[in-house]
This record gives structure tokens, sequence and C-alpha cells, in this order.
């Protein structure tokens, strides 16, 4: 990646994550799928504790339509990690995250990598302005 590896300072807001027994594949360091597990629960976490989002009876949710991963040295069971969290771009339906994954007390970053939330009517299925709560939480996240 030509990219420099992204710093701990570049987030705003980090999630802990207790990494697993079962995250390690037969390699000895958390498979690479297990990282999309984490940038989900961050943002997941983030969108309802911070944001209101009520994921049993709210009119919206959200649905990613797109999603990468960049690693840059490993992580395993029994790391502690957090997830880094920012807002790339914020839309009128969807927003674009940026997630990094570091060990805890490492400045830089051993994985990083995006993923896009369309927000959608929880009874059409179609596209909806991001509610008010929900924006302002993600503002506070845009970089």
């Amino acid at each position: 990646m030509s990219n420099p590896t992204p710093q701990r300072t570049d987030y705003p807001h980090f999630q802990p994550i207790t990494t697993r027994w079962h995250d390690n594949d037969a390699y000895g360091h958390v498979n690479n799928v297990t990282y999309y597990s984490f940038f989900d629960t961050a943002v997941n976490t983030y969108l309802i504790q911070v944001g209101g989002l009520d994921i049993h009876d709210g009119e919206v949710v959200g649905f990613v339509v797109s999603s990468a991963c960049d690693y840059f040295a490993s992580i395993a069971f029994p790391d502690l990690i957090e997830i880094g969290l920012r807002v790339g771009k914020l839309g009128n339906s969807s927003v674009q995250y940026e997630l990094a994954v570091f060990k805890v007390g490492e400045s830089e970053a051993c994985a990083a990598g995006c993923f896009v939330h369309v927000f959608v009517d929880r009874t059409t299925n179609q596209p909806t302005p991001i509610p008010a709560g929900l924006r302002h939480a993600l503002e506070y996240l845009v970089v």
C-alpha cells in the first residue's frame, strides 16, 4: 500500500474490542474476515450509544453497500485492541466510515478499512435521509 500507515491521532473516536480465542485462524493470527466484524461492532456501538440508533424498532436501518480493508501487522488472541473511527464522507442518506485497528497503547494501525452505510426506511428498504440524532453524532466524526 502506498499510503502511510494510519496513526492513532488520525481518529476522533475509539471503541475497545477484546479479541476472542476463536478469532485466531490456523496460522495463529486473527483471520482477515474478523476485522469486518470489528468494524461493524465499532460503528454500530457508536450509532446506538451516541446517535440513539434503535436497532429493534427504529424507523431506519443502515445497510452496508461497500467495504474494504488493508492489513499492516498481525493481531492475535489475547490482544486487546481499539478500533479508531472517523467519517470520510457524510451524504444525505449515506455515510463512509474510515476505521483502523490499533493494539492498545500503539500509535500505528495494524489494519485500516472503510465501509459505506446507506440508511433505508425499515419498512420499504428505500434510502431515506439520515435522522437528525444520527447525523449529529456522525458530524462529530467527520475529518
